[in-house]
This record gives structure tokens, C-alpha cells and sequence, in this order.
């Protein structure tokens, strides 16, 4: 879904790696021998933040989770997500929640193996978002100090 990115590299290199990051990002190398078609040795990413629920306490969110495709059923996704939630246990954190789109059922059906709730089908839940002009006139209602 490359057509939909709309940051820059510098964005992400100054959100990510700044004194206090908006997200932590591990990523997964191969050895040089091992490297992919286009000459690759970083084949992975699991990019994430933390949160919190008024009603569970702390949280680890899972932004994105990505490999290359050639590397794919290697268990490196499966190595990220461990090391994602490895991360977030040494955080005091209580869950470990993610989006997945409807469409990718390999997602969904990996993180099920791996014995994730589908929120939506349990319990309801939908996720909303406020961006772009709706984001400028709900922040342009906020009371003046």
C-alpha cells in the first residue's frame, strides 16, 4: 500500500529518532550471503508505540509489521511480533493491540495462530479517525485558554 505513505523519510527519521520518539521501530537483517533480490540485508520492521487504557493499564501498539515477501514464512514476522511483546512486558505493558485490514486474511489468520481477539468480532469495537480538515475543525473547537 506504498501509494497511500504520505510522509517523508525525514519525517520519520525526526519523529522516531528524536530525544523522545513518538514510536520505536526493530528491524530484521539477514546476513550478507543471505540478502534479498535487490540487495537488501534489512528484510523486516516492526515499528510501535506505547499507550494507555483507562481500563487495563498499559498498552504497547503495534503500528506496522512488515517482510519482505521472498523472506516471508521464515518466521521472522513471527520474531518481530515476539520481540514487540518481549519489549512491551519490560514496559509493565498488559496487551499488545494492532489494526489488521479486512482484506488481509494472512495477517489475520497469523495473529489468530498466535492467539489474538479480533476486537471487532468480540466485542464490538471500531476504530475512528479524525484527520485532515475534520482534525483542523474539531482541534478549531477546542476552548480558548
Amino acid at each position: 500500500m506504498s501509494d497511500q505513505v504520505k510522509i517523508s523519510h525525514e519525517e520519520l527519521e525526526r519523529d522516531g529518532f528524536c530525544q523522545n520518539p513518538f514510536f520505536e521501530c526493530l528491524v530484521a537483517e539477514v546476513h550478507e550471503e543471505d540478502k534479498a533480490k535487490e540487495g537488501f540485508t534489512m528484510v523486516g520492521y516492526a515499528l510501535y508505540f506505547y499507550t494507555y487504557s483507562t481500563w487495563k493499564g498499559r498498552s504497547v501498539y503495534l503500528e506496522d509489521l512488515y517482510v519482505m515477501p521472498e523472506f516471508r514464512g521464515k518466521g521472522i514476522g513471527k520474531g518481530l511480533l515476539g520481540k514487540v511483546a518481549e519489549m512491551g512486558k519490560k514496559e509493565q505493558c498488559v496487551r499488545l493491540q494492532l489494526s489488521v485490514l479486512e482484506w488481509n486474511t494472512p495477517s489475520r489468520d497469523f495473529y489468530a495462530a498466535k492467539g489474538a481477539l479480533d476486537l471487532t468480532d468480540n466485542e464490538g469495537w471500531h476504530f475512528i479517525r479524525f484527520d485532515g480538515q475534520n482534525l483542523d475543525n474539531l482541534a478549531n473547537e477546542a476552548p480558548k485558554d
